[in-house]
Order: C-alpha cells, then structure tokens, then sequence
C-alpha cells in the first residue's frame, strides 16, 4: 500500500501500482526521498501532520516523519506562514544540537520533496503521559518523584544547551517500553536562549494551562518556564485534573491540595513545597532544574556510593605477587585536519594479563607517568565551557585496561559474589562476548571493580577523570590523539557528522568489537575515542576551578548526584568524542552507549 500524503484526504490508502491518489487525485510518493516509506498517521496540529514510517534503508526500522502541512489561518496569512516555516526549521536544528541526550529523539534526516518540508527522527516506542494516566489513573507521589528525577537532568541538559521548550506536557512525554525512561518530544516551539527570550507581542507559544503567564502573556521563556510546565504537569498527572481546572483566578492560588484532599490523598510536605515553588511567579519560582534537583534528593537521596566506600584494605592483598610484565606490539596513526594520514608509527608497551578463567583475560596496559595540560584550549573548535580553564596535571604510573570491558569479562565478574549490590549478567543490548558490555550505571561499573579485587588480590578501581584523559591524550594536545580530527575508518561513531575538516562516513548503529580498529593511541590503549562511553570515579564539577593536580578523584564539592563520563560512543558526534569532552548522568542511570574501562596500581 501507498499512503497518500495530502493531510485532508479522506481515503488515503491506495495500492502499490497506483500513480496518484484515487481519493483525491494527490501524486502518490511511494518512499520519501526514496528512503521512507509511510505506514499511517500518528497526529496533527496548526503546522504539521506527524506519520510512522519505515526506512527501507534500515531493514525496515520504524521512525517518525513530520511533515510541514499548515492548515486554517497559517495558509492565509502569509506572516504566520513564514513563522511556522521558520518554527520548523528550528525544530530540526534544535534536534541536532540536543541529539547527544537519549532522552531526546535523534533527527535521522530533513528534507524539501514536492515543495513541502519533512522531518525524518526518531521512533519512540511506548505510550504517553498523558496515555499512562487515562489507562492507570492518577500517579501517586511516588511516582510524581520518579518522573521529577528523570525529566529534570533532560531539562537541564537543554537549558545547558541554551534551549528552551517551551511546550512540555504529558502529550509530549513518552515512556519509552525498552527501559521506562521519559523521553521529552515535540521541539517545534522550542527556541534558543538569549538575554530576553521573546517572540512578537501577541503570539503565544505553548499550551494553555501548562504555559506560565510570561509566555502566554508576553511571548517570553526561560528555563523557569519549562520549569513551571513541568510543575504544571506533575500536578495533572497527580489530580487527574487539566491544570486550568486547578487555578482559581479570582483568588490567584492553586487548589491542588483541595483536589488531593477531596479524595482523602495526603501529600508528602517536602514533595508539596517543590510542587508549589514550580508554580509560582517568574521571581519566585526555581530558576534551575538544578535547584529544584537539590531539593528533590534531599527527599529522596540516591543510594551514591563514594569510591572510597568501594576501596578494599592494603592488608588484603599482602602476599600478592606482582604480575610479569610483557610487551605488544601496535600501530599509531597521526592525520591532518582533512583525515589524511601523515605519520604511521609502530610502537610498543609493557602490559599484563589477568586471568578470569574460561580463557578469558583481562588485558592491563601501563601507563607511565607525567605531567599533561588537562581540558581543553579556548582555539578548540566546539569546545565547551565544562572543559576549563586548563591546568596542568601530574599523573604517577598506573594501568589501564587495552579495551573497554568486554561482555566476556563481565559475565565472568558477575558470576562471583556480591560485594555490595547485585549485577546483571547479561545488560548488554548489542550482544557478543569481544564487544564492550554497555548499559551499565556507574554503581555497576564500581561493583564490577570491587568483586575483581576480591577475587585477583589487586585493588582495581574506575580511573579518575585526570588519569582517563591523560591516559587517552598519550601525550598529544590535539582534540584526538589521532590529530586534529577524526574518521569513521578510526572510530566507531556517528559517521553522518564529522569534525573540522574531517570527512563523513560509516554509522554503525551499535558497538563493534574491542580492537576492531586497528590502530591504538602512543600508549597502546584502543577505542579511547567512541564506541561506549566510559565511567570515571569523579563526582560531577561544573569546570576546573580549583581541581586538584596530582590526578587524583576530585571529591571535593563535587555534586555527588552525578558521575562523569568520557570518551564519546557509536551514537556520538564527533565533537563529543574529543579528549576533553566530558558529561555526567545519575550514578543509576543505564544506556546502551555506556561502558567502561577499569585500572589499577601496582607496588
């Protein structure tokens, strides 16, 4: 079948041999942009139809397409015409700047054919908010909680993105079925922060009720506005009532708590002072989904679990002996801003192999000491702000992994027993024994180090941020240690995207084996750059100031409700990929981009 892509005809299904419509006389577009073929239609609005549909280049993958189509008083006026153009094309753009958060939807592709525009992005399988809460029924404070934690560090990572969205909703939040995280949808009114976030006096942004008075009013948004939508929502999805049935205007107040209390349903105090501080005015509403974080956990703390609680006693491994020390082989690789290759090198490095049983072996590389500039130059292109100032760091000798943790090592870990907490033998989304094991949070990652220990006798641990980019740079001070850009013949990312003058290439839409590129950085270590993100011990800082510089964990006043990661993954921008890059999530939170590597010290 060929669906018909005009939004007002009335029988759209039409048959393969068909040219045009038989409906309404439409020429039929069989694959959009010979690509995308349209199953049916998903939803509407003022300036857009939205449709499911298959990528044929994709083994049939499903995803959604968004097609600009404006209707009623967008069609006449020629002003609003230009505007809901103009919204579209933000939409697309805001999809790629934010693409590096799986919460968000990934845009696939955008595109003009027959003189309309489409929106090619990600489908997100699972049901709504606001579906959840016609199915289940009013969520309880537990749950408003959970949702809160989950949507807030999205919310974050955008308005640290200087965005802003401007329309949030429980319509435009997805449960997602594969692993009951929020995803945030629907971008098209979303706009880039600036000193004074307005549109044209008289165009209203958003949807009434959940919308604050400065947008509705006077087309005005700042994050404290997605702020007060998300209170908005919470308290729809706690009542089971539209948020403009819970204001009373005469007496300018919330009736919430009323509503709750006429169905004798109590609400935790900490819980309603973050409830009523979402929905205040702009002055005194949170300015940060930072801010209402902090409250947020101290209701509800994380089990955060510091590294030092992890660490087994010296006296443990007295007796140990001290591994022999081998030496292997490996090729380096040096290109210019274009990906062209200038220097080919052959090297070589001291390692040593820990024996997990079952001919599975963990391979330890050593990493000399020295000193490094840590973070990024202001020069580097697309550098960001959380990778300065640049301080120079001195790093003693260490080991480290040759590859992220293989799914082999890991079942082989998770087999013993529990140190702390219970792991997952199998979490891994792209399976095979020599690929990296992902979907893994960090509390994992620290069992995984602490039930190694217990069973080689060497006190293994996550590398501190200092030691993973040291370790990753290998003495360059370019943004890769392959030079100033990166290819997909060397790495394991989003091909479709590339970095300075580097070329495009291959996307592999999931992991690949450990050392399937066959070039190592100067110290021997593989897929530094891509393929899974990886854990490192520190608590989160905003920047540099004030780090510490022997490459130890920098613990003090970090947020320990966030871990840092570094290194980029297959779903990653090559920006991201970068030496210097880093990022944070919740020490729970699990993804299949995420890995990690592990180190250690030898007396």
């Amino acid at each position: 079948m060929i669906y018909c892509l005009n939004p007002n005809c009335r029988h759209p299904d039409n048959s393969d041999d068909n040219v045009s419509c038989q409906s309404c006389g439409t020429k039929l577009i069989p694959l959009l942009a010979k690509r995308y073929r349209v199953v049916k239609p998903l939803g509407s609005g003022g300036f857009s139809k939205t449709y499911l549909a298959e990528d044929t280049r994709r083994l049939n993958a499903l995803c959604v397409v968004k097609q600009f189509w404006p209707t009623g008083e967008a069609q006449e006026n020629l002003e609003t015409l230009d505007r809901a153009i103009e919204l579209f094309n933000q939409e697309a753009e805001r999809l790629l700047q934010l693409e590096e958060n799986s919460q968000i939807p990934t845009l696939f592709d955008y595109f003009e054919e027959a003189s309309h525009l489409y929106l090619i992005q990600q489908f997100i399988k699972g049901r709504t908010l606001l579906q959840e809460l016609a199915e289940e029924g009013c969520f309880n404070e537990t749950k408003i909680k959970e949702i809160l934690l989950d949507l807030l560090p999205v919310l974050q990572f955008i308005h640290q993105k200087q965005v802003v969205h401007r329309d949030l909703k429980p319509e435009n939040i997805i449960r997602r079925e594969s692993d009951r995280k929020l995803v945030l949808i629907d971008f098209g009114v979303s706009k880039e922060l600036t000193e004074r976030m307005t549109t044209k006096m008289g165009t209203t942004t958003g949807t009434l009720g959940y919308a604050p008075s400065e947008q509705m009013l006077y087309g005005q948004a700042y994050p404290a506005s997605d702020l007060f939508s998300l209170g908005a929502t919470s308290l729809h999805l706690l009542t089971g009532k539209h948020p403009i049935y819970l204001f009373n205007a005469r007496e300018s107040r919330w009736l919430w708590r009323e509503k709750l209390a006429a169905r004798n349903i109590a609400i935790d105090e900490g819980l309603g002072r973050i409830l009523d501080n979402l929905m205040q005015d702009i002055t005194k509403r949170y300015q940060s989904a930072d801010a209402v974080l902090q409250d947020l956990h101290s209701l509800v703390p994380e089990k955060v679990i510091s590294p030092a609680s992890y660490s087994t006693t010296q006296s443990t491994f007295v007796g140990i002996d001290k591994p022999n020390l081998k030496l292997f082989k490996f090729n380096t690789l040096t290109i210019d801003d274009r990906g062209e290759e200038i220097i080919r090198l052959c090297a070589q490095a001291e390692y040593f192999s820990e024996d997990l049983g079952k001919q599975v072996v963990l391979e330890m590389v050593s990493i000399p000491g020295g000193t490094f500039m840590m973070g990024s130059p202001d020069t580097e292109k697309e550098r960001d702000s959380y990778e300065g100032p640049q301080h120079q760091v001195t790093v003693a000798p260490f080991f480290l992994g040759k590859y992220p943790v293989t799914q082999a090592q890991w079942q082989r870990i998770a087999a013993l027993p529990e140190v702390k907490s219970a792991l997952n033998p199998d979490p891994s989304k792209f399976k095979g024994a020599n690929r990296p094991v992902e979907t893994i949070s960090w509390l994992d990652a620290m069992e995984f180090c602490a039930r190694l220990s217990r069973e080689t006798g060497r006190e293994y641990f996550l590398p501190s941020e200092a030691q993973w980019e040291y370790a990753c740079r290998a003495g360059t001070t370019t943004p890769f240690h392959f030079g100033e850009t990166i290819t997909p013949e060397l790495a394991n990312y989003d091909g479709n995207y590339n970095y300075a003058s580097g070329p495009k290439g291959r996307y592999y839409w999931e992991t690949t084996a450990v050392g399937n590129f066959p070039v190592a950085n100067a110290f021997g270590l593989y897929d530094m750059h891509g393929l899974v993100w990886e854990w490192c011990a520190d608590p989160w800082h905003l920047n540099y100031r004030n780090a510490p510089n022997d490459g130890s964990v920098w613990q003090v006043d970090g947020n320990d409700n966030y871990r840092v990661f570094r290194g980029g993954s297959w779903h990653s921008l090559p920006l991201v990929c970068r030496s210097a890059y880093r990022y944070r999530y919740s020490p729970v939170y699990r993804y299949r981009t995420i890995g990690f590597r592990v180190a250690v010290f030898l007396e």
